[in-house]
């Protein structure tokens, strides 16, 4: 079972930690300890809890000045501080210092996993916004938004001019093309920006546990449940809520969204309390919905509600212009992570690239850039390891076998970095070659059947000759 989330308990008293920490590892978080604020200080960086539960009255340093220094330490840490019933103001000034909640002790169960749930929520969304920031720091939603071709600048025009509006906007497009980049984009344009960006991919959960997750629950709404937990629409409040995949939604949960759409309201799960939040909603999917509501499986008042604004994503194979950028930007970013100086891709490569129809589309194709990063080495280039990696390329060798045929690869595939199938396609494309074409004589090379040679050349395409005829030369 995944951990619920990581929490550093600082108190001088030995049986308090290992009694907090014994009831924190029930309720399914991963705790550390720690007899005062300076042994605290030396486990942030190991254990990086996302909560730190701290008492105040410790000697040597005190709660709050710990909590100074660990914030300088582990910015985005959530402070709980414990103190005895008498010195409560000590515990409002560490509120007023930055401290999330507060405990008096002696804690009671109820108590603790209640305000320990709230901080850990806490602690998710903060990293949650730090991790966008971070993203959006480095890709600037429009200014790095990678794209030459007409179709996409065409998009990126279309979400200038929704992004200022509330309208609801639907997102649509194969997968892999960039729906949750515009997402941003969108909310980056509009006055919601400095309020948060709350993502949830709706295939991802059951039915249940989307429910939960979209409006939150009360305590005790299900097993499990063992305290009131704020849901996403919550967190978003006064920003955007990206739906991603919208179109696996169950119909139940459909209706509960209609609802929202429509009152700006809902109720937790299993509690009766009316909540309402100031929320845009942005949904994405690479389903047909038109086609989903003849089915009957999406609701057509629910599509009106989402359609306000429609962006149709183009695929990667209708918009060529973008891929010599994009790869080049990938390259860029992966030879970097991976202390590499590559200076680009090969004519014969890029020629590929550009031949390629990319099913996968942005996705694939930052993959295959990641993954020729990774094999691209100057020990393959006929130079020393040990030498400096100048001059690299990308060349055909390092493409994978999905966007160059092996046959096309100027050489040997390289190991590791090929799968069984695809070493198998060579050997006997290379066999072959060496036979004049003839399949009996191949199989006689490759320890095979003449029927499998002929079956594999029909699986690969590359032979016209009917699998079940017979080798002329058999």
């Amino acid at each position: 079972m995944p951990s619920r989330g990581r929490i550093l308990i600082v108190d001088d008293e030995a049986n308090a930690r290992a009694a907090l920490s014994e009831i924190l590892r029930d309720e399914g978080y991963s705790t550390e300890t720690a007899a005062d604020g300076f042994k605290a200080l030396g486990k942030l960086e190991e254990f990086s809890p996302d909560v730190i539960l701290t008492d105040l009255k410790m000697p040597g340093l005190d709660g709050i000045a710990f909590m100074e220094k660990a914030r300088a330490a582990a910015p985005g840490t959530v402070f709980v501080v414990m103190t005895a019933f008498g010195t409560i103001q000590g515990a409002v000034q560490a509120v007023k210092k930055g401290a999330e909640n507060y405990l008096t002790k002696p804690l009671e169960f109820d108590a603790l996993s209640a305000v320990v749930e709230r901080a850990m929520e806490k602690a998710r969304l903060v990293h949650e916004t730090r991790q966008l920031r971070d993203r959006l720091r480095e890709r600037n939603a429009f200014g790095h938004i990678v794209s030459d071709d007409p179709k996409m600048q065409a998009v990126l025009d279309l979400v200038a001019q929704v992004g200022p509006s509330r309208a609801s906007v639907l997102i649509t497009g194969e997968s892999g093309t960039g729906k949750e980049l515009i997402a941003e984009a969108i909310h980056l344009a509009s006055p919601r920006a400095k309020a948060p960006f709350v993502r949830l991919h709706c295939a991802a959960l059951a039915e249940s546990l989307l429910e939960s997750e979209l409006f939150g629950h009360e305590r005790g709404a299900f097993t499990g449940a063992v305290a009131r937990r704020e849901g996403r629409f919550k967190q978003a409040d006064g920003g955007t809520l990206f739906l991603d995949e919208i179109g696996e939604v169950p119909q139940g949960t459909q209706v509960k969204l209609l609802r929202f759409l429509q009152e700006r309201t809902f109720e937790r799960v299993g509690g009766n309390e009316t909540v309402k939040v100031d929320v845009r909603i942005i949904a994405a999917t690479n389903r047909d919905l038109n086609a989903e509501i003849k089915k009957g499986t999406f609701r057509e008042d629910l599509f009106y509600r989402l359609n306000v604004v429609t962006l149709l994503l183009p695929p990667l194979r209708e918009r060529r212009g973008d891929i010599a950028p994009l790869a080049s930007f990938f390259l860029a970013r992966y030879a970097a992570e991976n202390g590499k100086q590559i200076s680009g891709l090969s004519d014969e490569a890029a020629a590929r690239l550009s031949e390629h129809g990319w099913p996968g589309n942005v996705r694939e194709l930052e993959n295959v850039i990641e993954r020729a990063v990774v094999l691209c080495d100057a020990s393959q280039d006929g130079t020393s390891a040990a030498e400096p990696r100048r001059g690299l390329h990308i060349e055909l060798r390092h493409l994978p076998s999905s966007v160059v045929p092996q046959e096309d690869s100027g050489g040997p595939p390289p190991i590791p970095g090929t799968t069984i199938a695809d070493l198998e396609r060579y050997a006997i494309l290379k066999t072959l070659e060496a036979c004049d074409g003839s399949t009996s004589k191949a199989a006689m090379i490759l320890g095979v059947s003449t029927r499998k040679i002929q079956y594999k050349l029909h699986e690969y395409g590359g032979g016209a000759r009917d699998p079940e005829a017979p080798d002329k030369e058999a």
